[in-house]
């Protein structure tokens, strides 16, 4: 579903993805690792297409979406959300929703339209809030709700575009043990077809949801396995400096 191949990136003399390669399935839930600089985010970065790798292709169901800007790539069926909420505080929840999948319906033809008149967007909102635990929310401003709750919508926003794949970056940065909770519980509920790939530092999280993981040091990919070969890595523990039978 989703192939990265050889993705290389230098700033300077900085080199922060090295020949990155990866291949995810469809359905595939994989989680990224590794240490604070080690080009998980600049990875993303590329494949969403903010940043133009030095060389390197980006491959989603089987088209070459490389040469797209980024939202061309969300029309192909590419969605993100961010380690920092990027959401309209002065809009609802629902308004937040809505204006994601008036991109993906084309309700929208202009900022002043209220996306909400039409029927398939209406429908893609409620269906999202579902699956984001978000329905209670969907009238209230985002100013108005917790922080963590404002992870749940970031998810949801990047979902409303009905993708192929998803990335999350750092899904439960900021939340607490109780909202981290819930957050296992929201991504393991999600359909089995909809394809993953998470960045996160949370160890409980990563082994609960993953079906493969991958871990980067140094911008350069240092394992790609199962979650138990994981835990066995001598190399893991090195990279982080811990144990992670505790994981």
């Amino acid at each position: 579903m989703l192939e990265i191949k050889n993705l290389d990136k230098r700033f300077g003399a900085i080199h922060v993805t090295k020949d990155v390669s990866l291949r995810l399935k469809a359905g595939e839930r994989r989680v990224i690792l590794g240490p604070n600089g080690a080009g998980k985010t600049t990875l993303f970065n590329q494949l969403v297409g903010e940043i133009t790798p030095d060389k390197g292709k980006v491959i989603l169901d089987s088209q070459d979406i490389t040469p797209l800007d980024v939202p061309a790539r969300a029309r192909a069926g590419l969605s993100r959300s961010y380690q920092k909420n990027t959401l309209f505080d002065g809009l609802t929840c629902r308004e937040n929703l809505a204006l994601a999948a008036a991109c993906k319906t084309g309700a929208v033809r202009s900022v002043f339209r209220d996306a909400l008149r039409d029927k398939a967007v209406r429908e893609i909102v409620e269906e999202t809030a579902v699956l984001v635990h978000m329905t209670p929310y969907l009238d209230q401003r985002v100013s108005e709700i917790s922080y963590g709750i404002r992870r749940q919508l970031e998810v949801g926003v990047a979902l409303a575009t009905q993708p192929l794949v998803v990335l999350m970056d750092e899904p439960t940065s900021g939340i607490g043990p109780e909202m981290s909770h819930a957050f296992h519980t929201m991504i393991n509920d999600l359909p089995r077809d909809l394809t993953l790939l998470i960045i996160e530092h949370d160890m409980d999280l990563a082994f609960d949801v993953a079906d493969s993981i991958t871990v980067l040091n140094y911008g350069e990919v240092v394992f790609d396995g199962a979650p138990d070969e994981a835990r066995g890595s001598s190399l893991l523990r090195d990279i982080y400096l811990g144990s992670w039978e505790d994981a």
